[in-house]
């Protein structure tokens, strides 16, 4: 090999790391590209200790398969897991089909309907502890403001709310609904008057009106939202902790756990991380799809209504 051979090779790295520094930097040189790695790097950094750390740490806690075994075994999980689809299904749907309904209910002209809707938006607006707790007393069984407000005005003895599975698990999927109805209202409301006016004068003149108007005309522009908005939900509502948590507390006898309490009360009360989280990541069967379906919605074709 010569000598130019040899300085040739040599050259090779210095000239790939200068591209390579031309290809980070861009249009940017000097300190104009020290600034912007001064504002990257500590988002980059909360990003990798926040985010990337604890997910491949969580991974990595539940990766042993007896720990699925031991989980799968359990009764109480297998109960979480026939309420976390009964949550989903009626906190998911029910929720959004009457935010759609609300937010043509607020489309209406005039001033106390704009008032209205300030009012119907606050209990989203109220911090979610206080909320739940305020809940949880109301459904008391023996001095709760419901039973009182029974025996009061009927002279009924109501039922003990908290202490049966089934109106437990239907108090906190009521709880939830009536916590997160006015977020996703107000987004349908948004796509609602994105609508241009002269589509529905349109159909007005040939005649679709009431419920003709709504089934062939706004919910059609509506139907990729309402799609990406169920999507939404259902990914939001898999981790859910607060409205059972702090309305029923899993109980009576841990049986309204959803995935995300079991997780914690698995990793705290039982004193067994590695099984709190094995109980949330076997939600990732159903939590994967999801997102993979969120974002090739997003990445496909744009929200347009």
């Amino acid at each position: 090999m010569n000598s130019a051979s040899v300085i040739e090779l040599g050259r090779r790295p210095a000239v790939q790391r200068s591209r390579l520094l031309r290809y980070w930097q861009g249009r940017l040189r000097g300190s104009e590209f020290t600034w912007a790695v001064a504002f990257v790097v500590p988002y980059i950094a909360v990003f990798l200790a926040f985010v990337v750390y604890p997910v491949f740490y969580g991974a990595w806690m539940g990766s042993s398969p007896h720990l699925y075994t031991e989980l799968f075994s359990d009764p109480i999980y297998q109960n979480t897991m026939i309420n976390t689809v009964i949550f989903i299904a009626f906190g998911v749907n029910l929720k959004l089909f009457l935010a759609l309904m609300m937010s043509g209910f607020f489309m209406r002209p005039g001033w106390w309907m704009k008032a209205l809707l300030v009012i119907f938006v606050l209990p989203w607006a109220i911090p979610a502890l206080p909320t739940f707790i305020s809940i949880h007393w109301l459904l008391n069984g023996e001095w709760g403001l419901m039973n009182n407000a029974l025996y009061y005005f009927f002279g009924v003895e109501g039922p003990s709310w908290l202490n049966d599975r089934w109106l437990a698990l239907g108090s906190a999927v009521c709880s939830h609904i009536w916590k997160w109805l006015p977020f996703w209202t107000v987004i349908l409301l948004a796509g609602r008057m994105s609508i241009s006016q002269d589509i529905w004068d349109a159909a007005k003149v040939d005649g679709a009106t009431g419920i003709r108007c709504f089934a062939y005309v706004t919910f059609p522009l509506l139907a990729n939202l309402y799609l990406i908005l169920t999507l939404l939900a259902t990914v939001f509502l898999l981790g859910d902790f607060n409205s059972v948590s702090f309305v029923t507390g899993g109980g009576p006898a841990n049986s309204t756990h959803v995935l995300a309490t079991l997780g914690i009360r698995n990793a705290y009360d039982m004193g067994k991380p590695e099984l709190g989280v094995a109980a949330v990541m076997s939600a990732l069967p159903l939590m994967i799809p999801l997102v993979i379906i969120l974002m090739r919605k997003l990445r496909t074709s744009e929200v347009q209504i």
